[in-house]
């Protein structure tokens, strides 16, 4: 029973961290079944991962992918019976936005009288009573 060291395997993987993470996933498919590549020699699974990954008899850019996949989720759903449910205050946004268009250029606050050209006095935006004209 030869040795299987990292040396033997980092020239066919880019860099360590990825031998193990390659190697790991191959034993993984292993342990579930799917077939050797190379025979077992009372080796555990790791051991025969790195083998096959050292003798080049599995195909390391599968390996790469069908990891990527692995923790990859997609949730399917379908769009069209989907309902949008609106947040607490969207309806009444909505009518206020809707009544604002409506008053045109009264603006959203027609019940107040705003004047667009005056400006206030100093005693209005002190929150005093406005000065009375005579």
């Amino acid at each position: 029973m030869a040795r299987v060291t990292v040396e033997d395997c980092i020239d066919k993987v880019d860099n360590r961290f990825e031998l193990v993470m390659v190697a790991a996933q191959r034993a993984r498919k292993i342990g579930s079944g799917a077939a050797l590549t190379i025979e077992r020699e009372n080796d555990k699974n790791t051991v025969v991962a790195l083998r096959e990954i050292a003798e080049q008899t599995v195909e390391v850019e599968t390996l790469k992918e069908e990891l990527v996949r692995s923790h990859q989720r997609m949730i399917a759903y379908e769009e069209e019976d989907e309902s949008i449910d609106l947040m607490d205050g969207e309806e009444e946004w909505g009518t206020i936005a809707s009544n604002h268009g409506k008053a045109g250029a009264s603006g959203m606050y027609a019940e107040e009288d705003i004047a667009q050209d005056d400006e206030p006095s100093l005693e209005d935006m002190a929150g005093g009573a406005p000065a009375e004209e005579e």
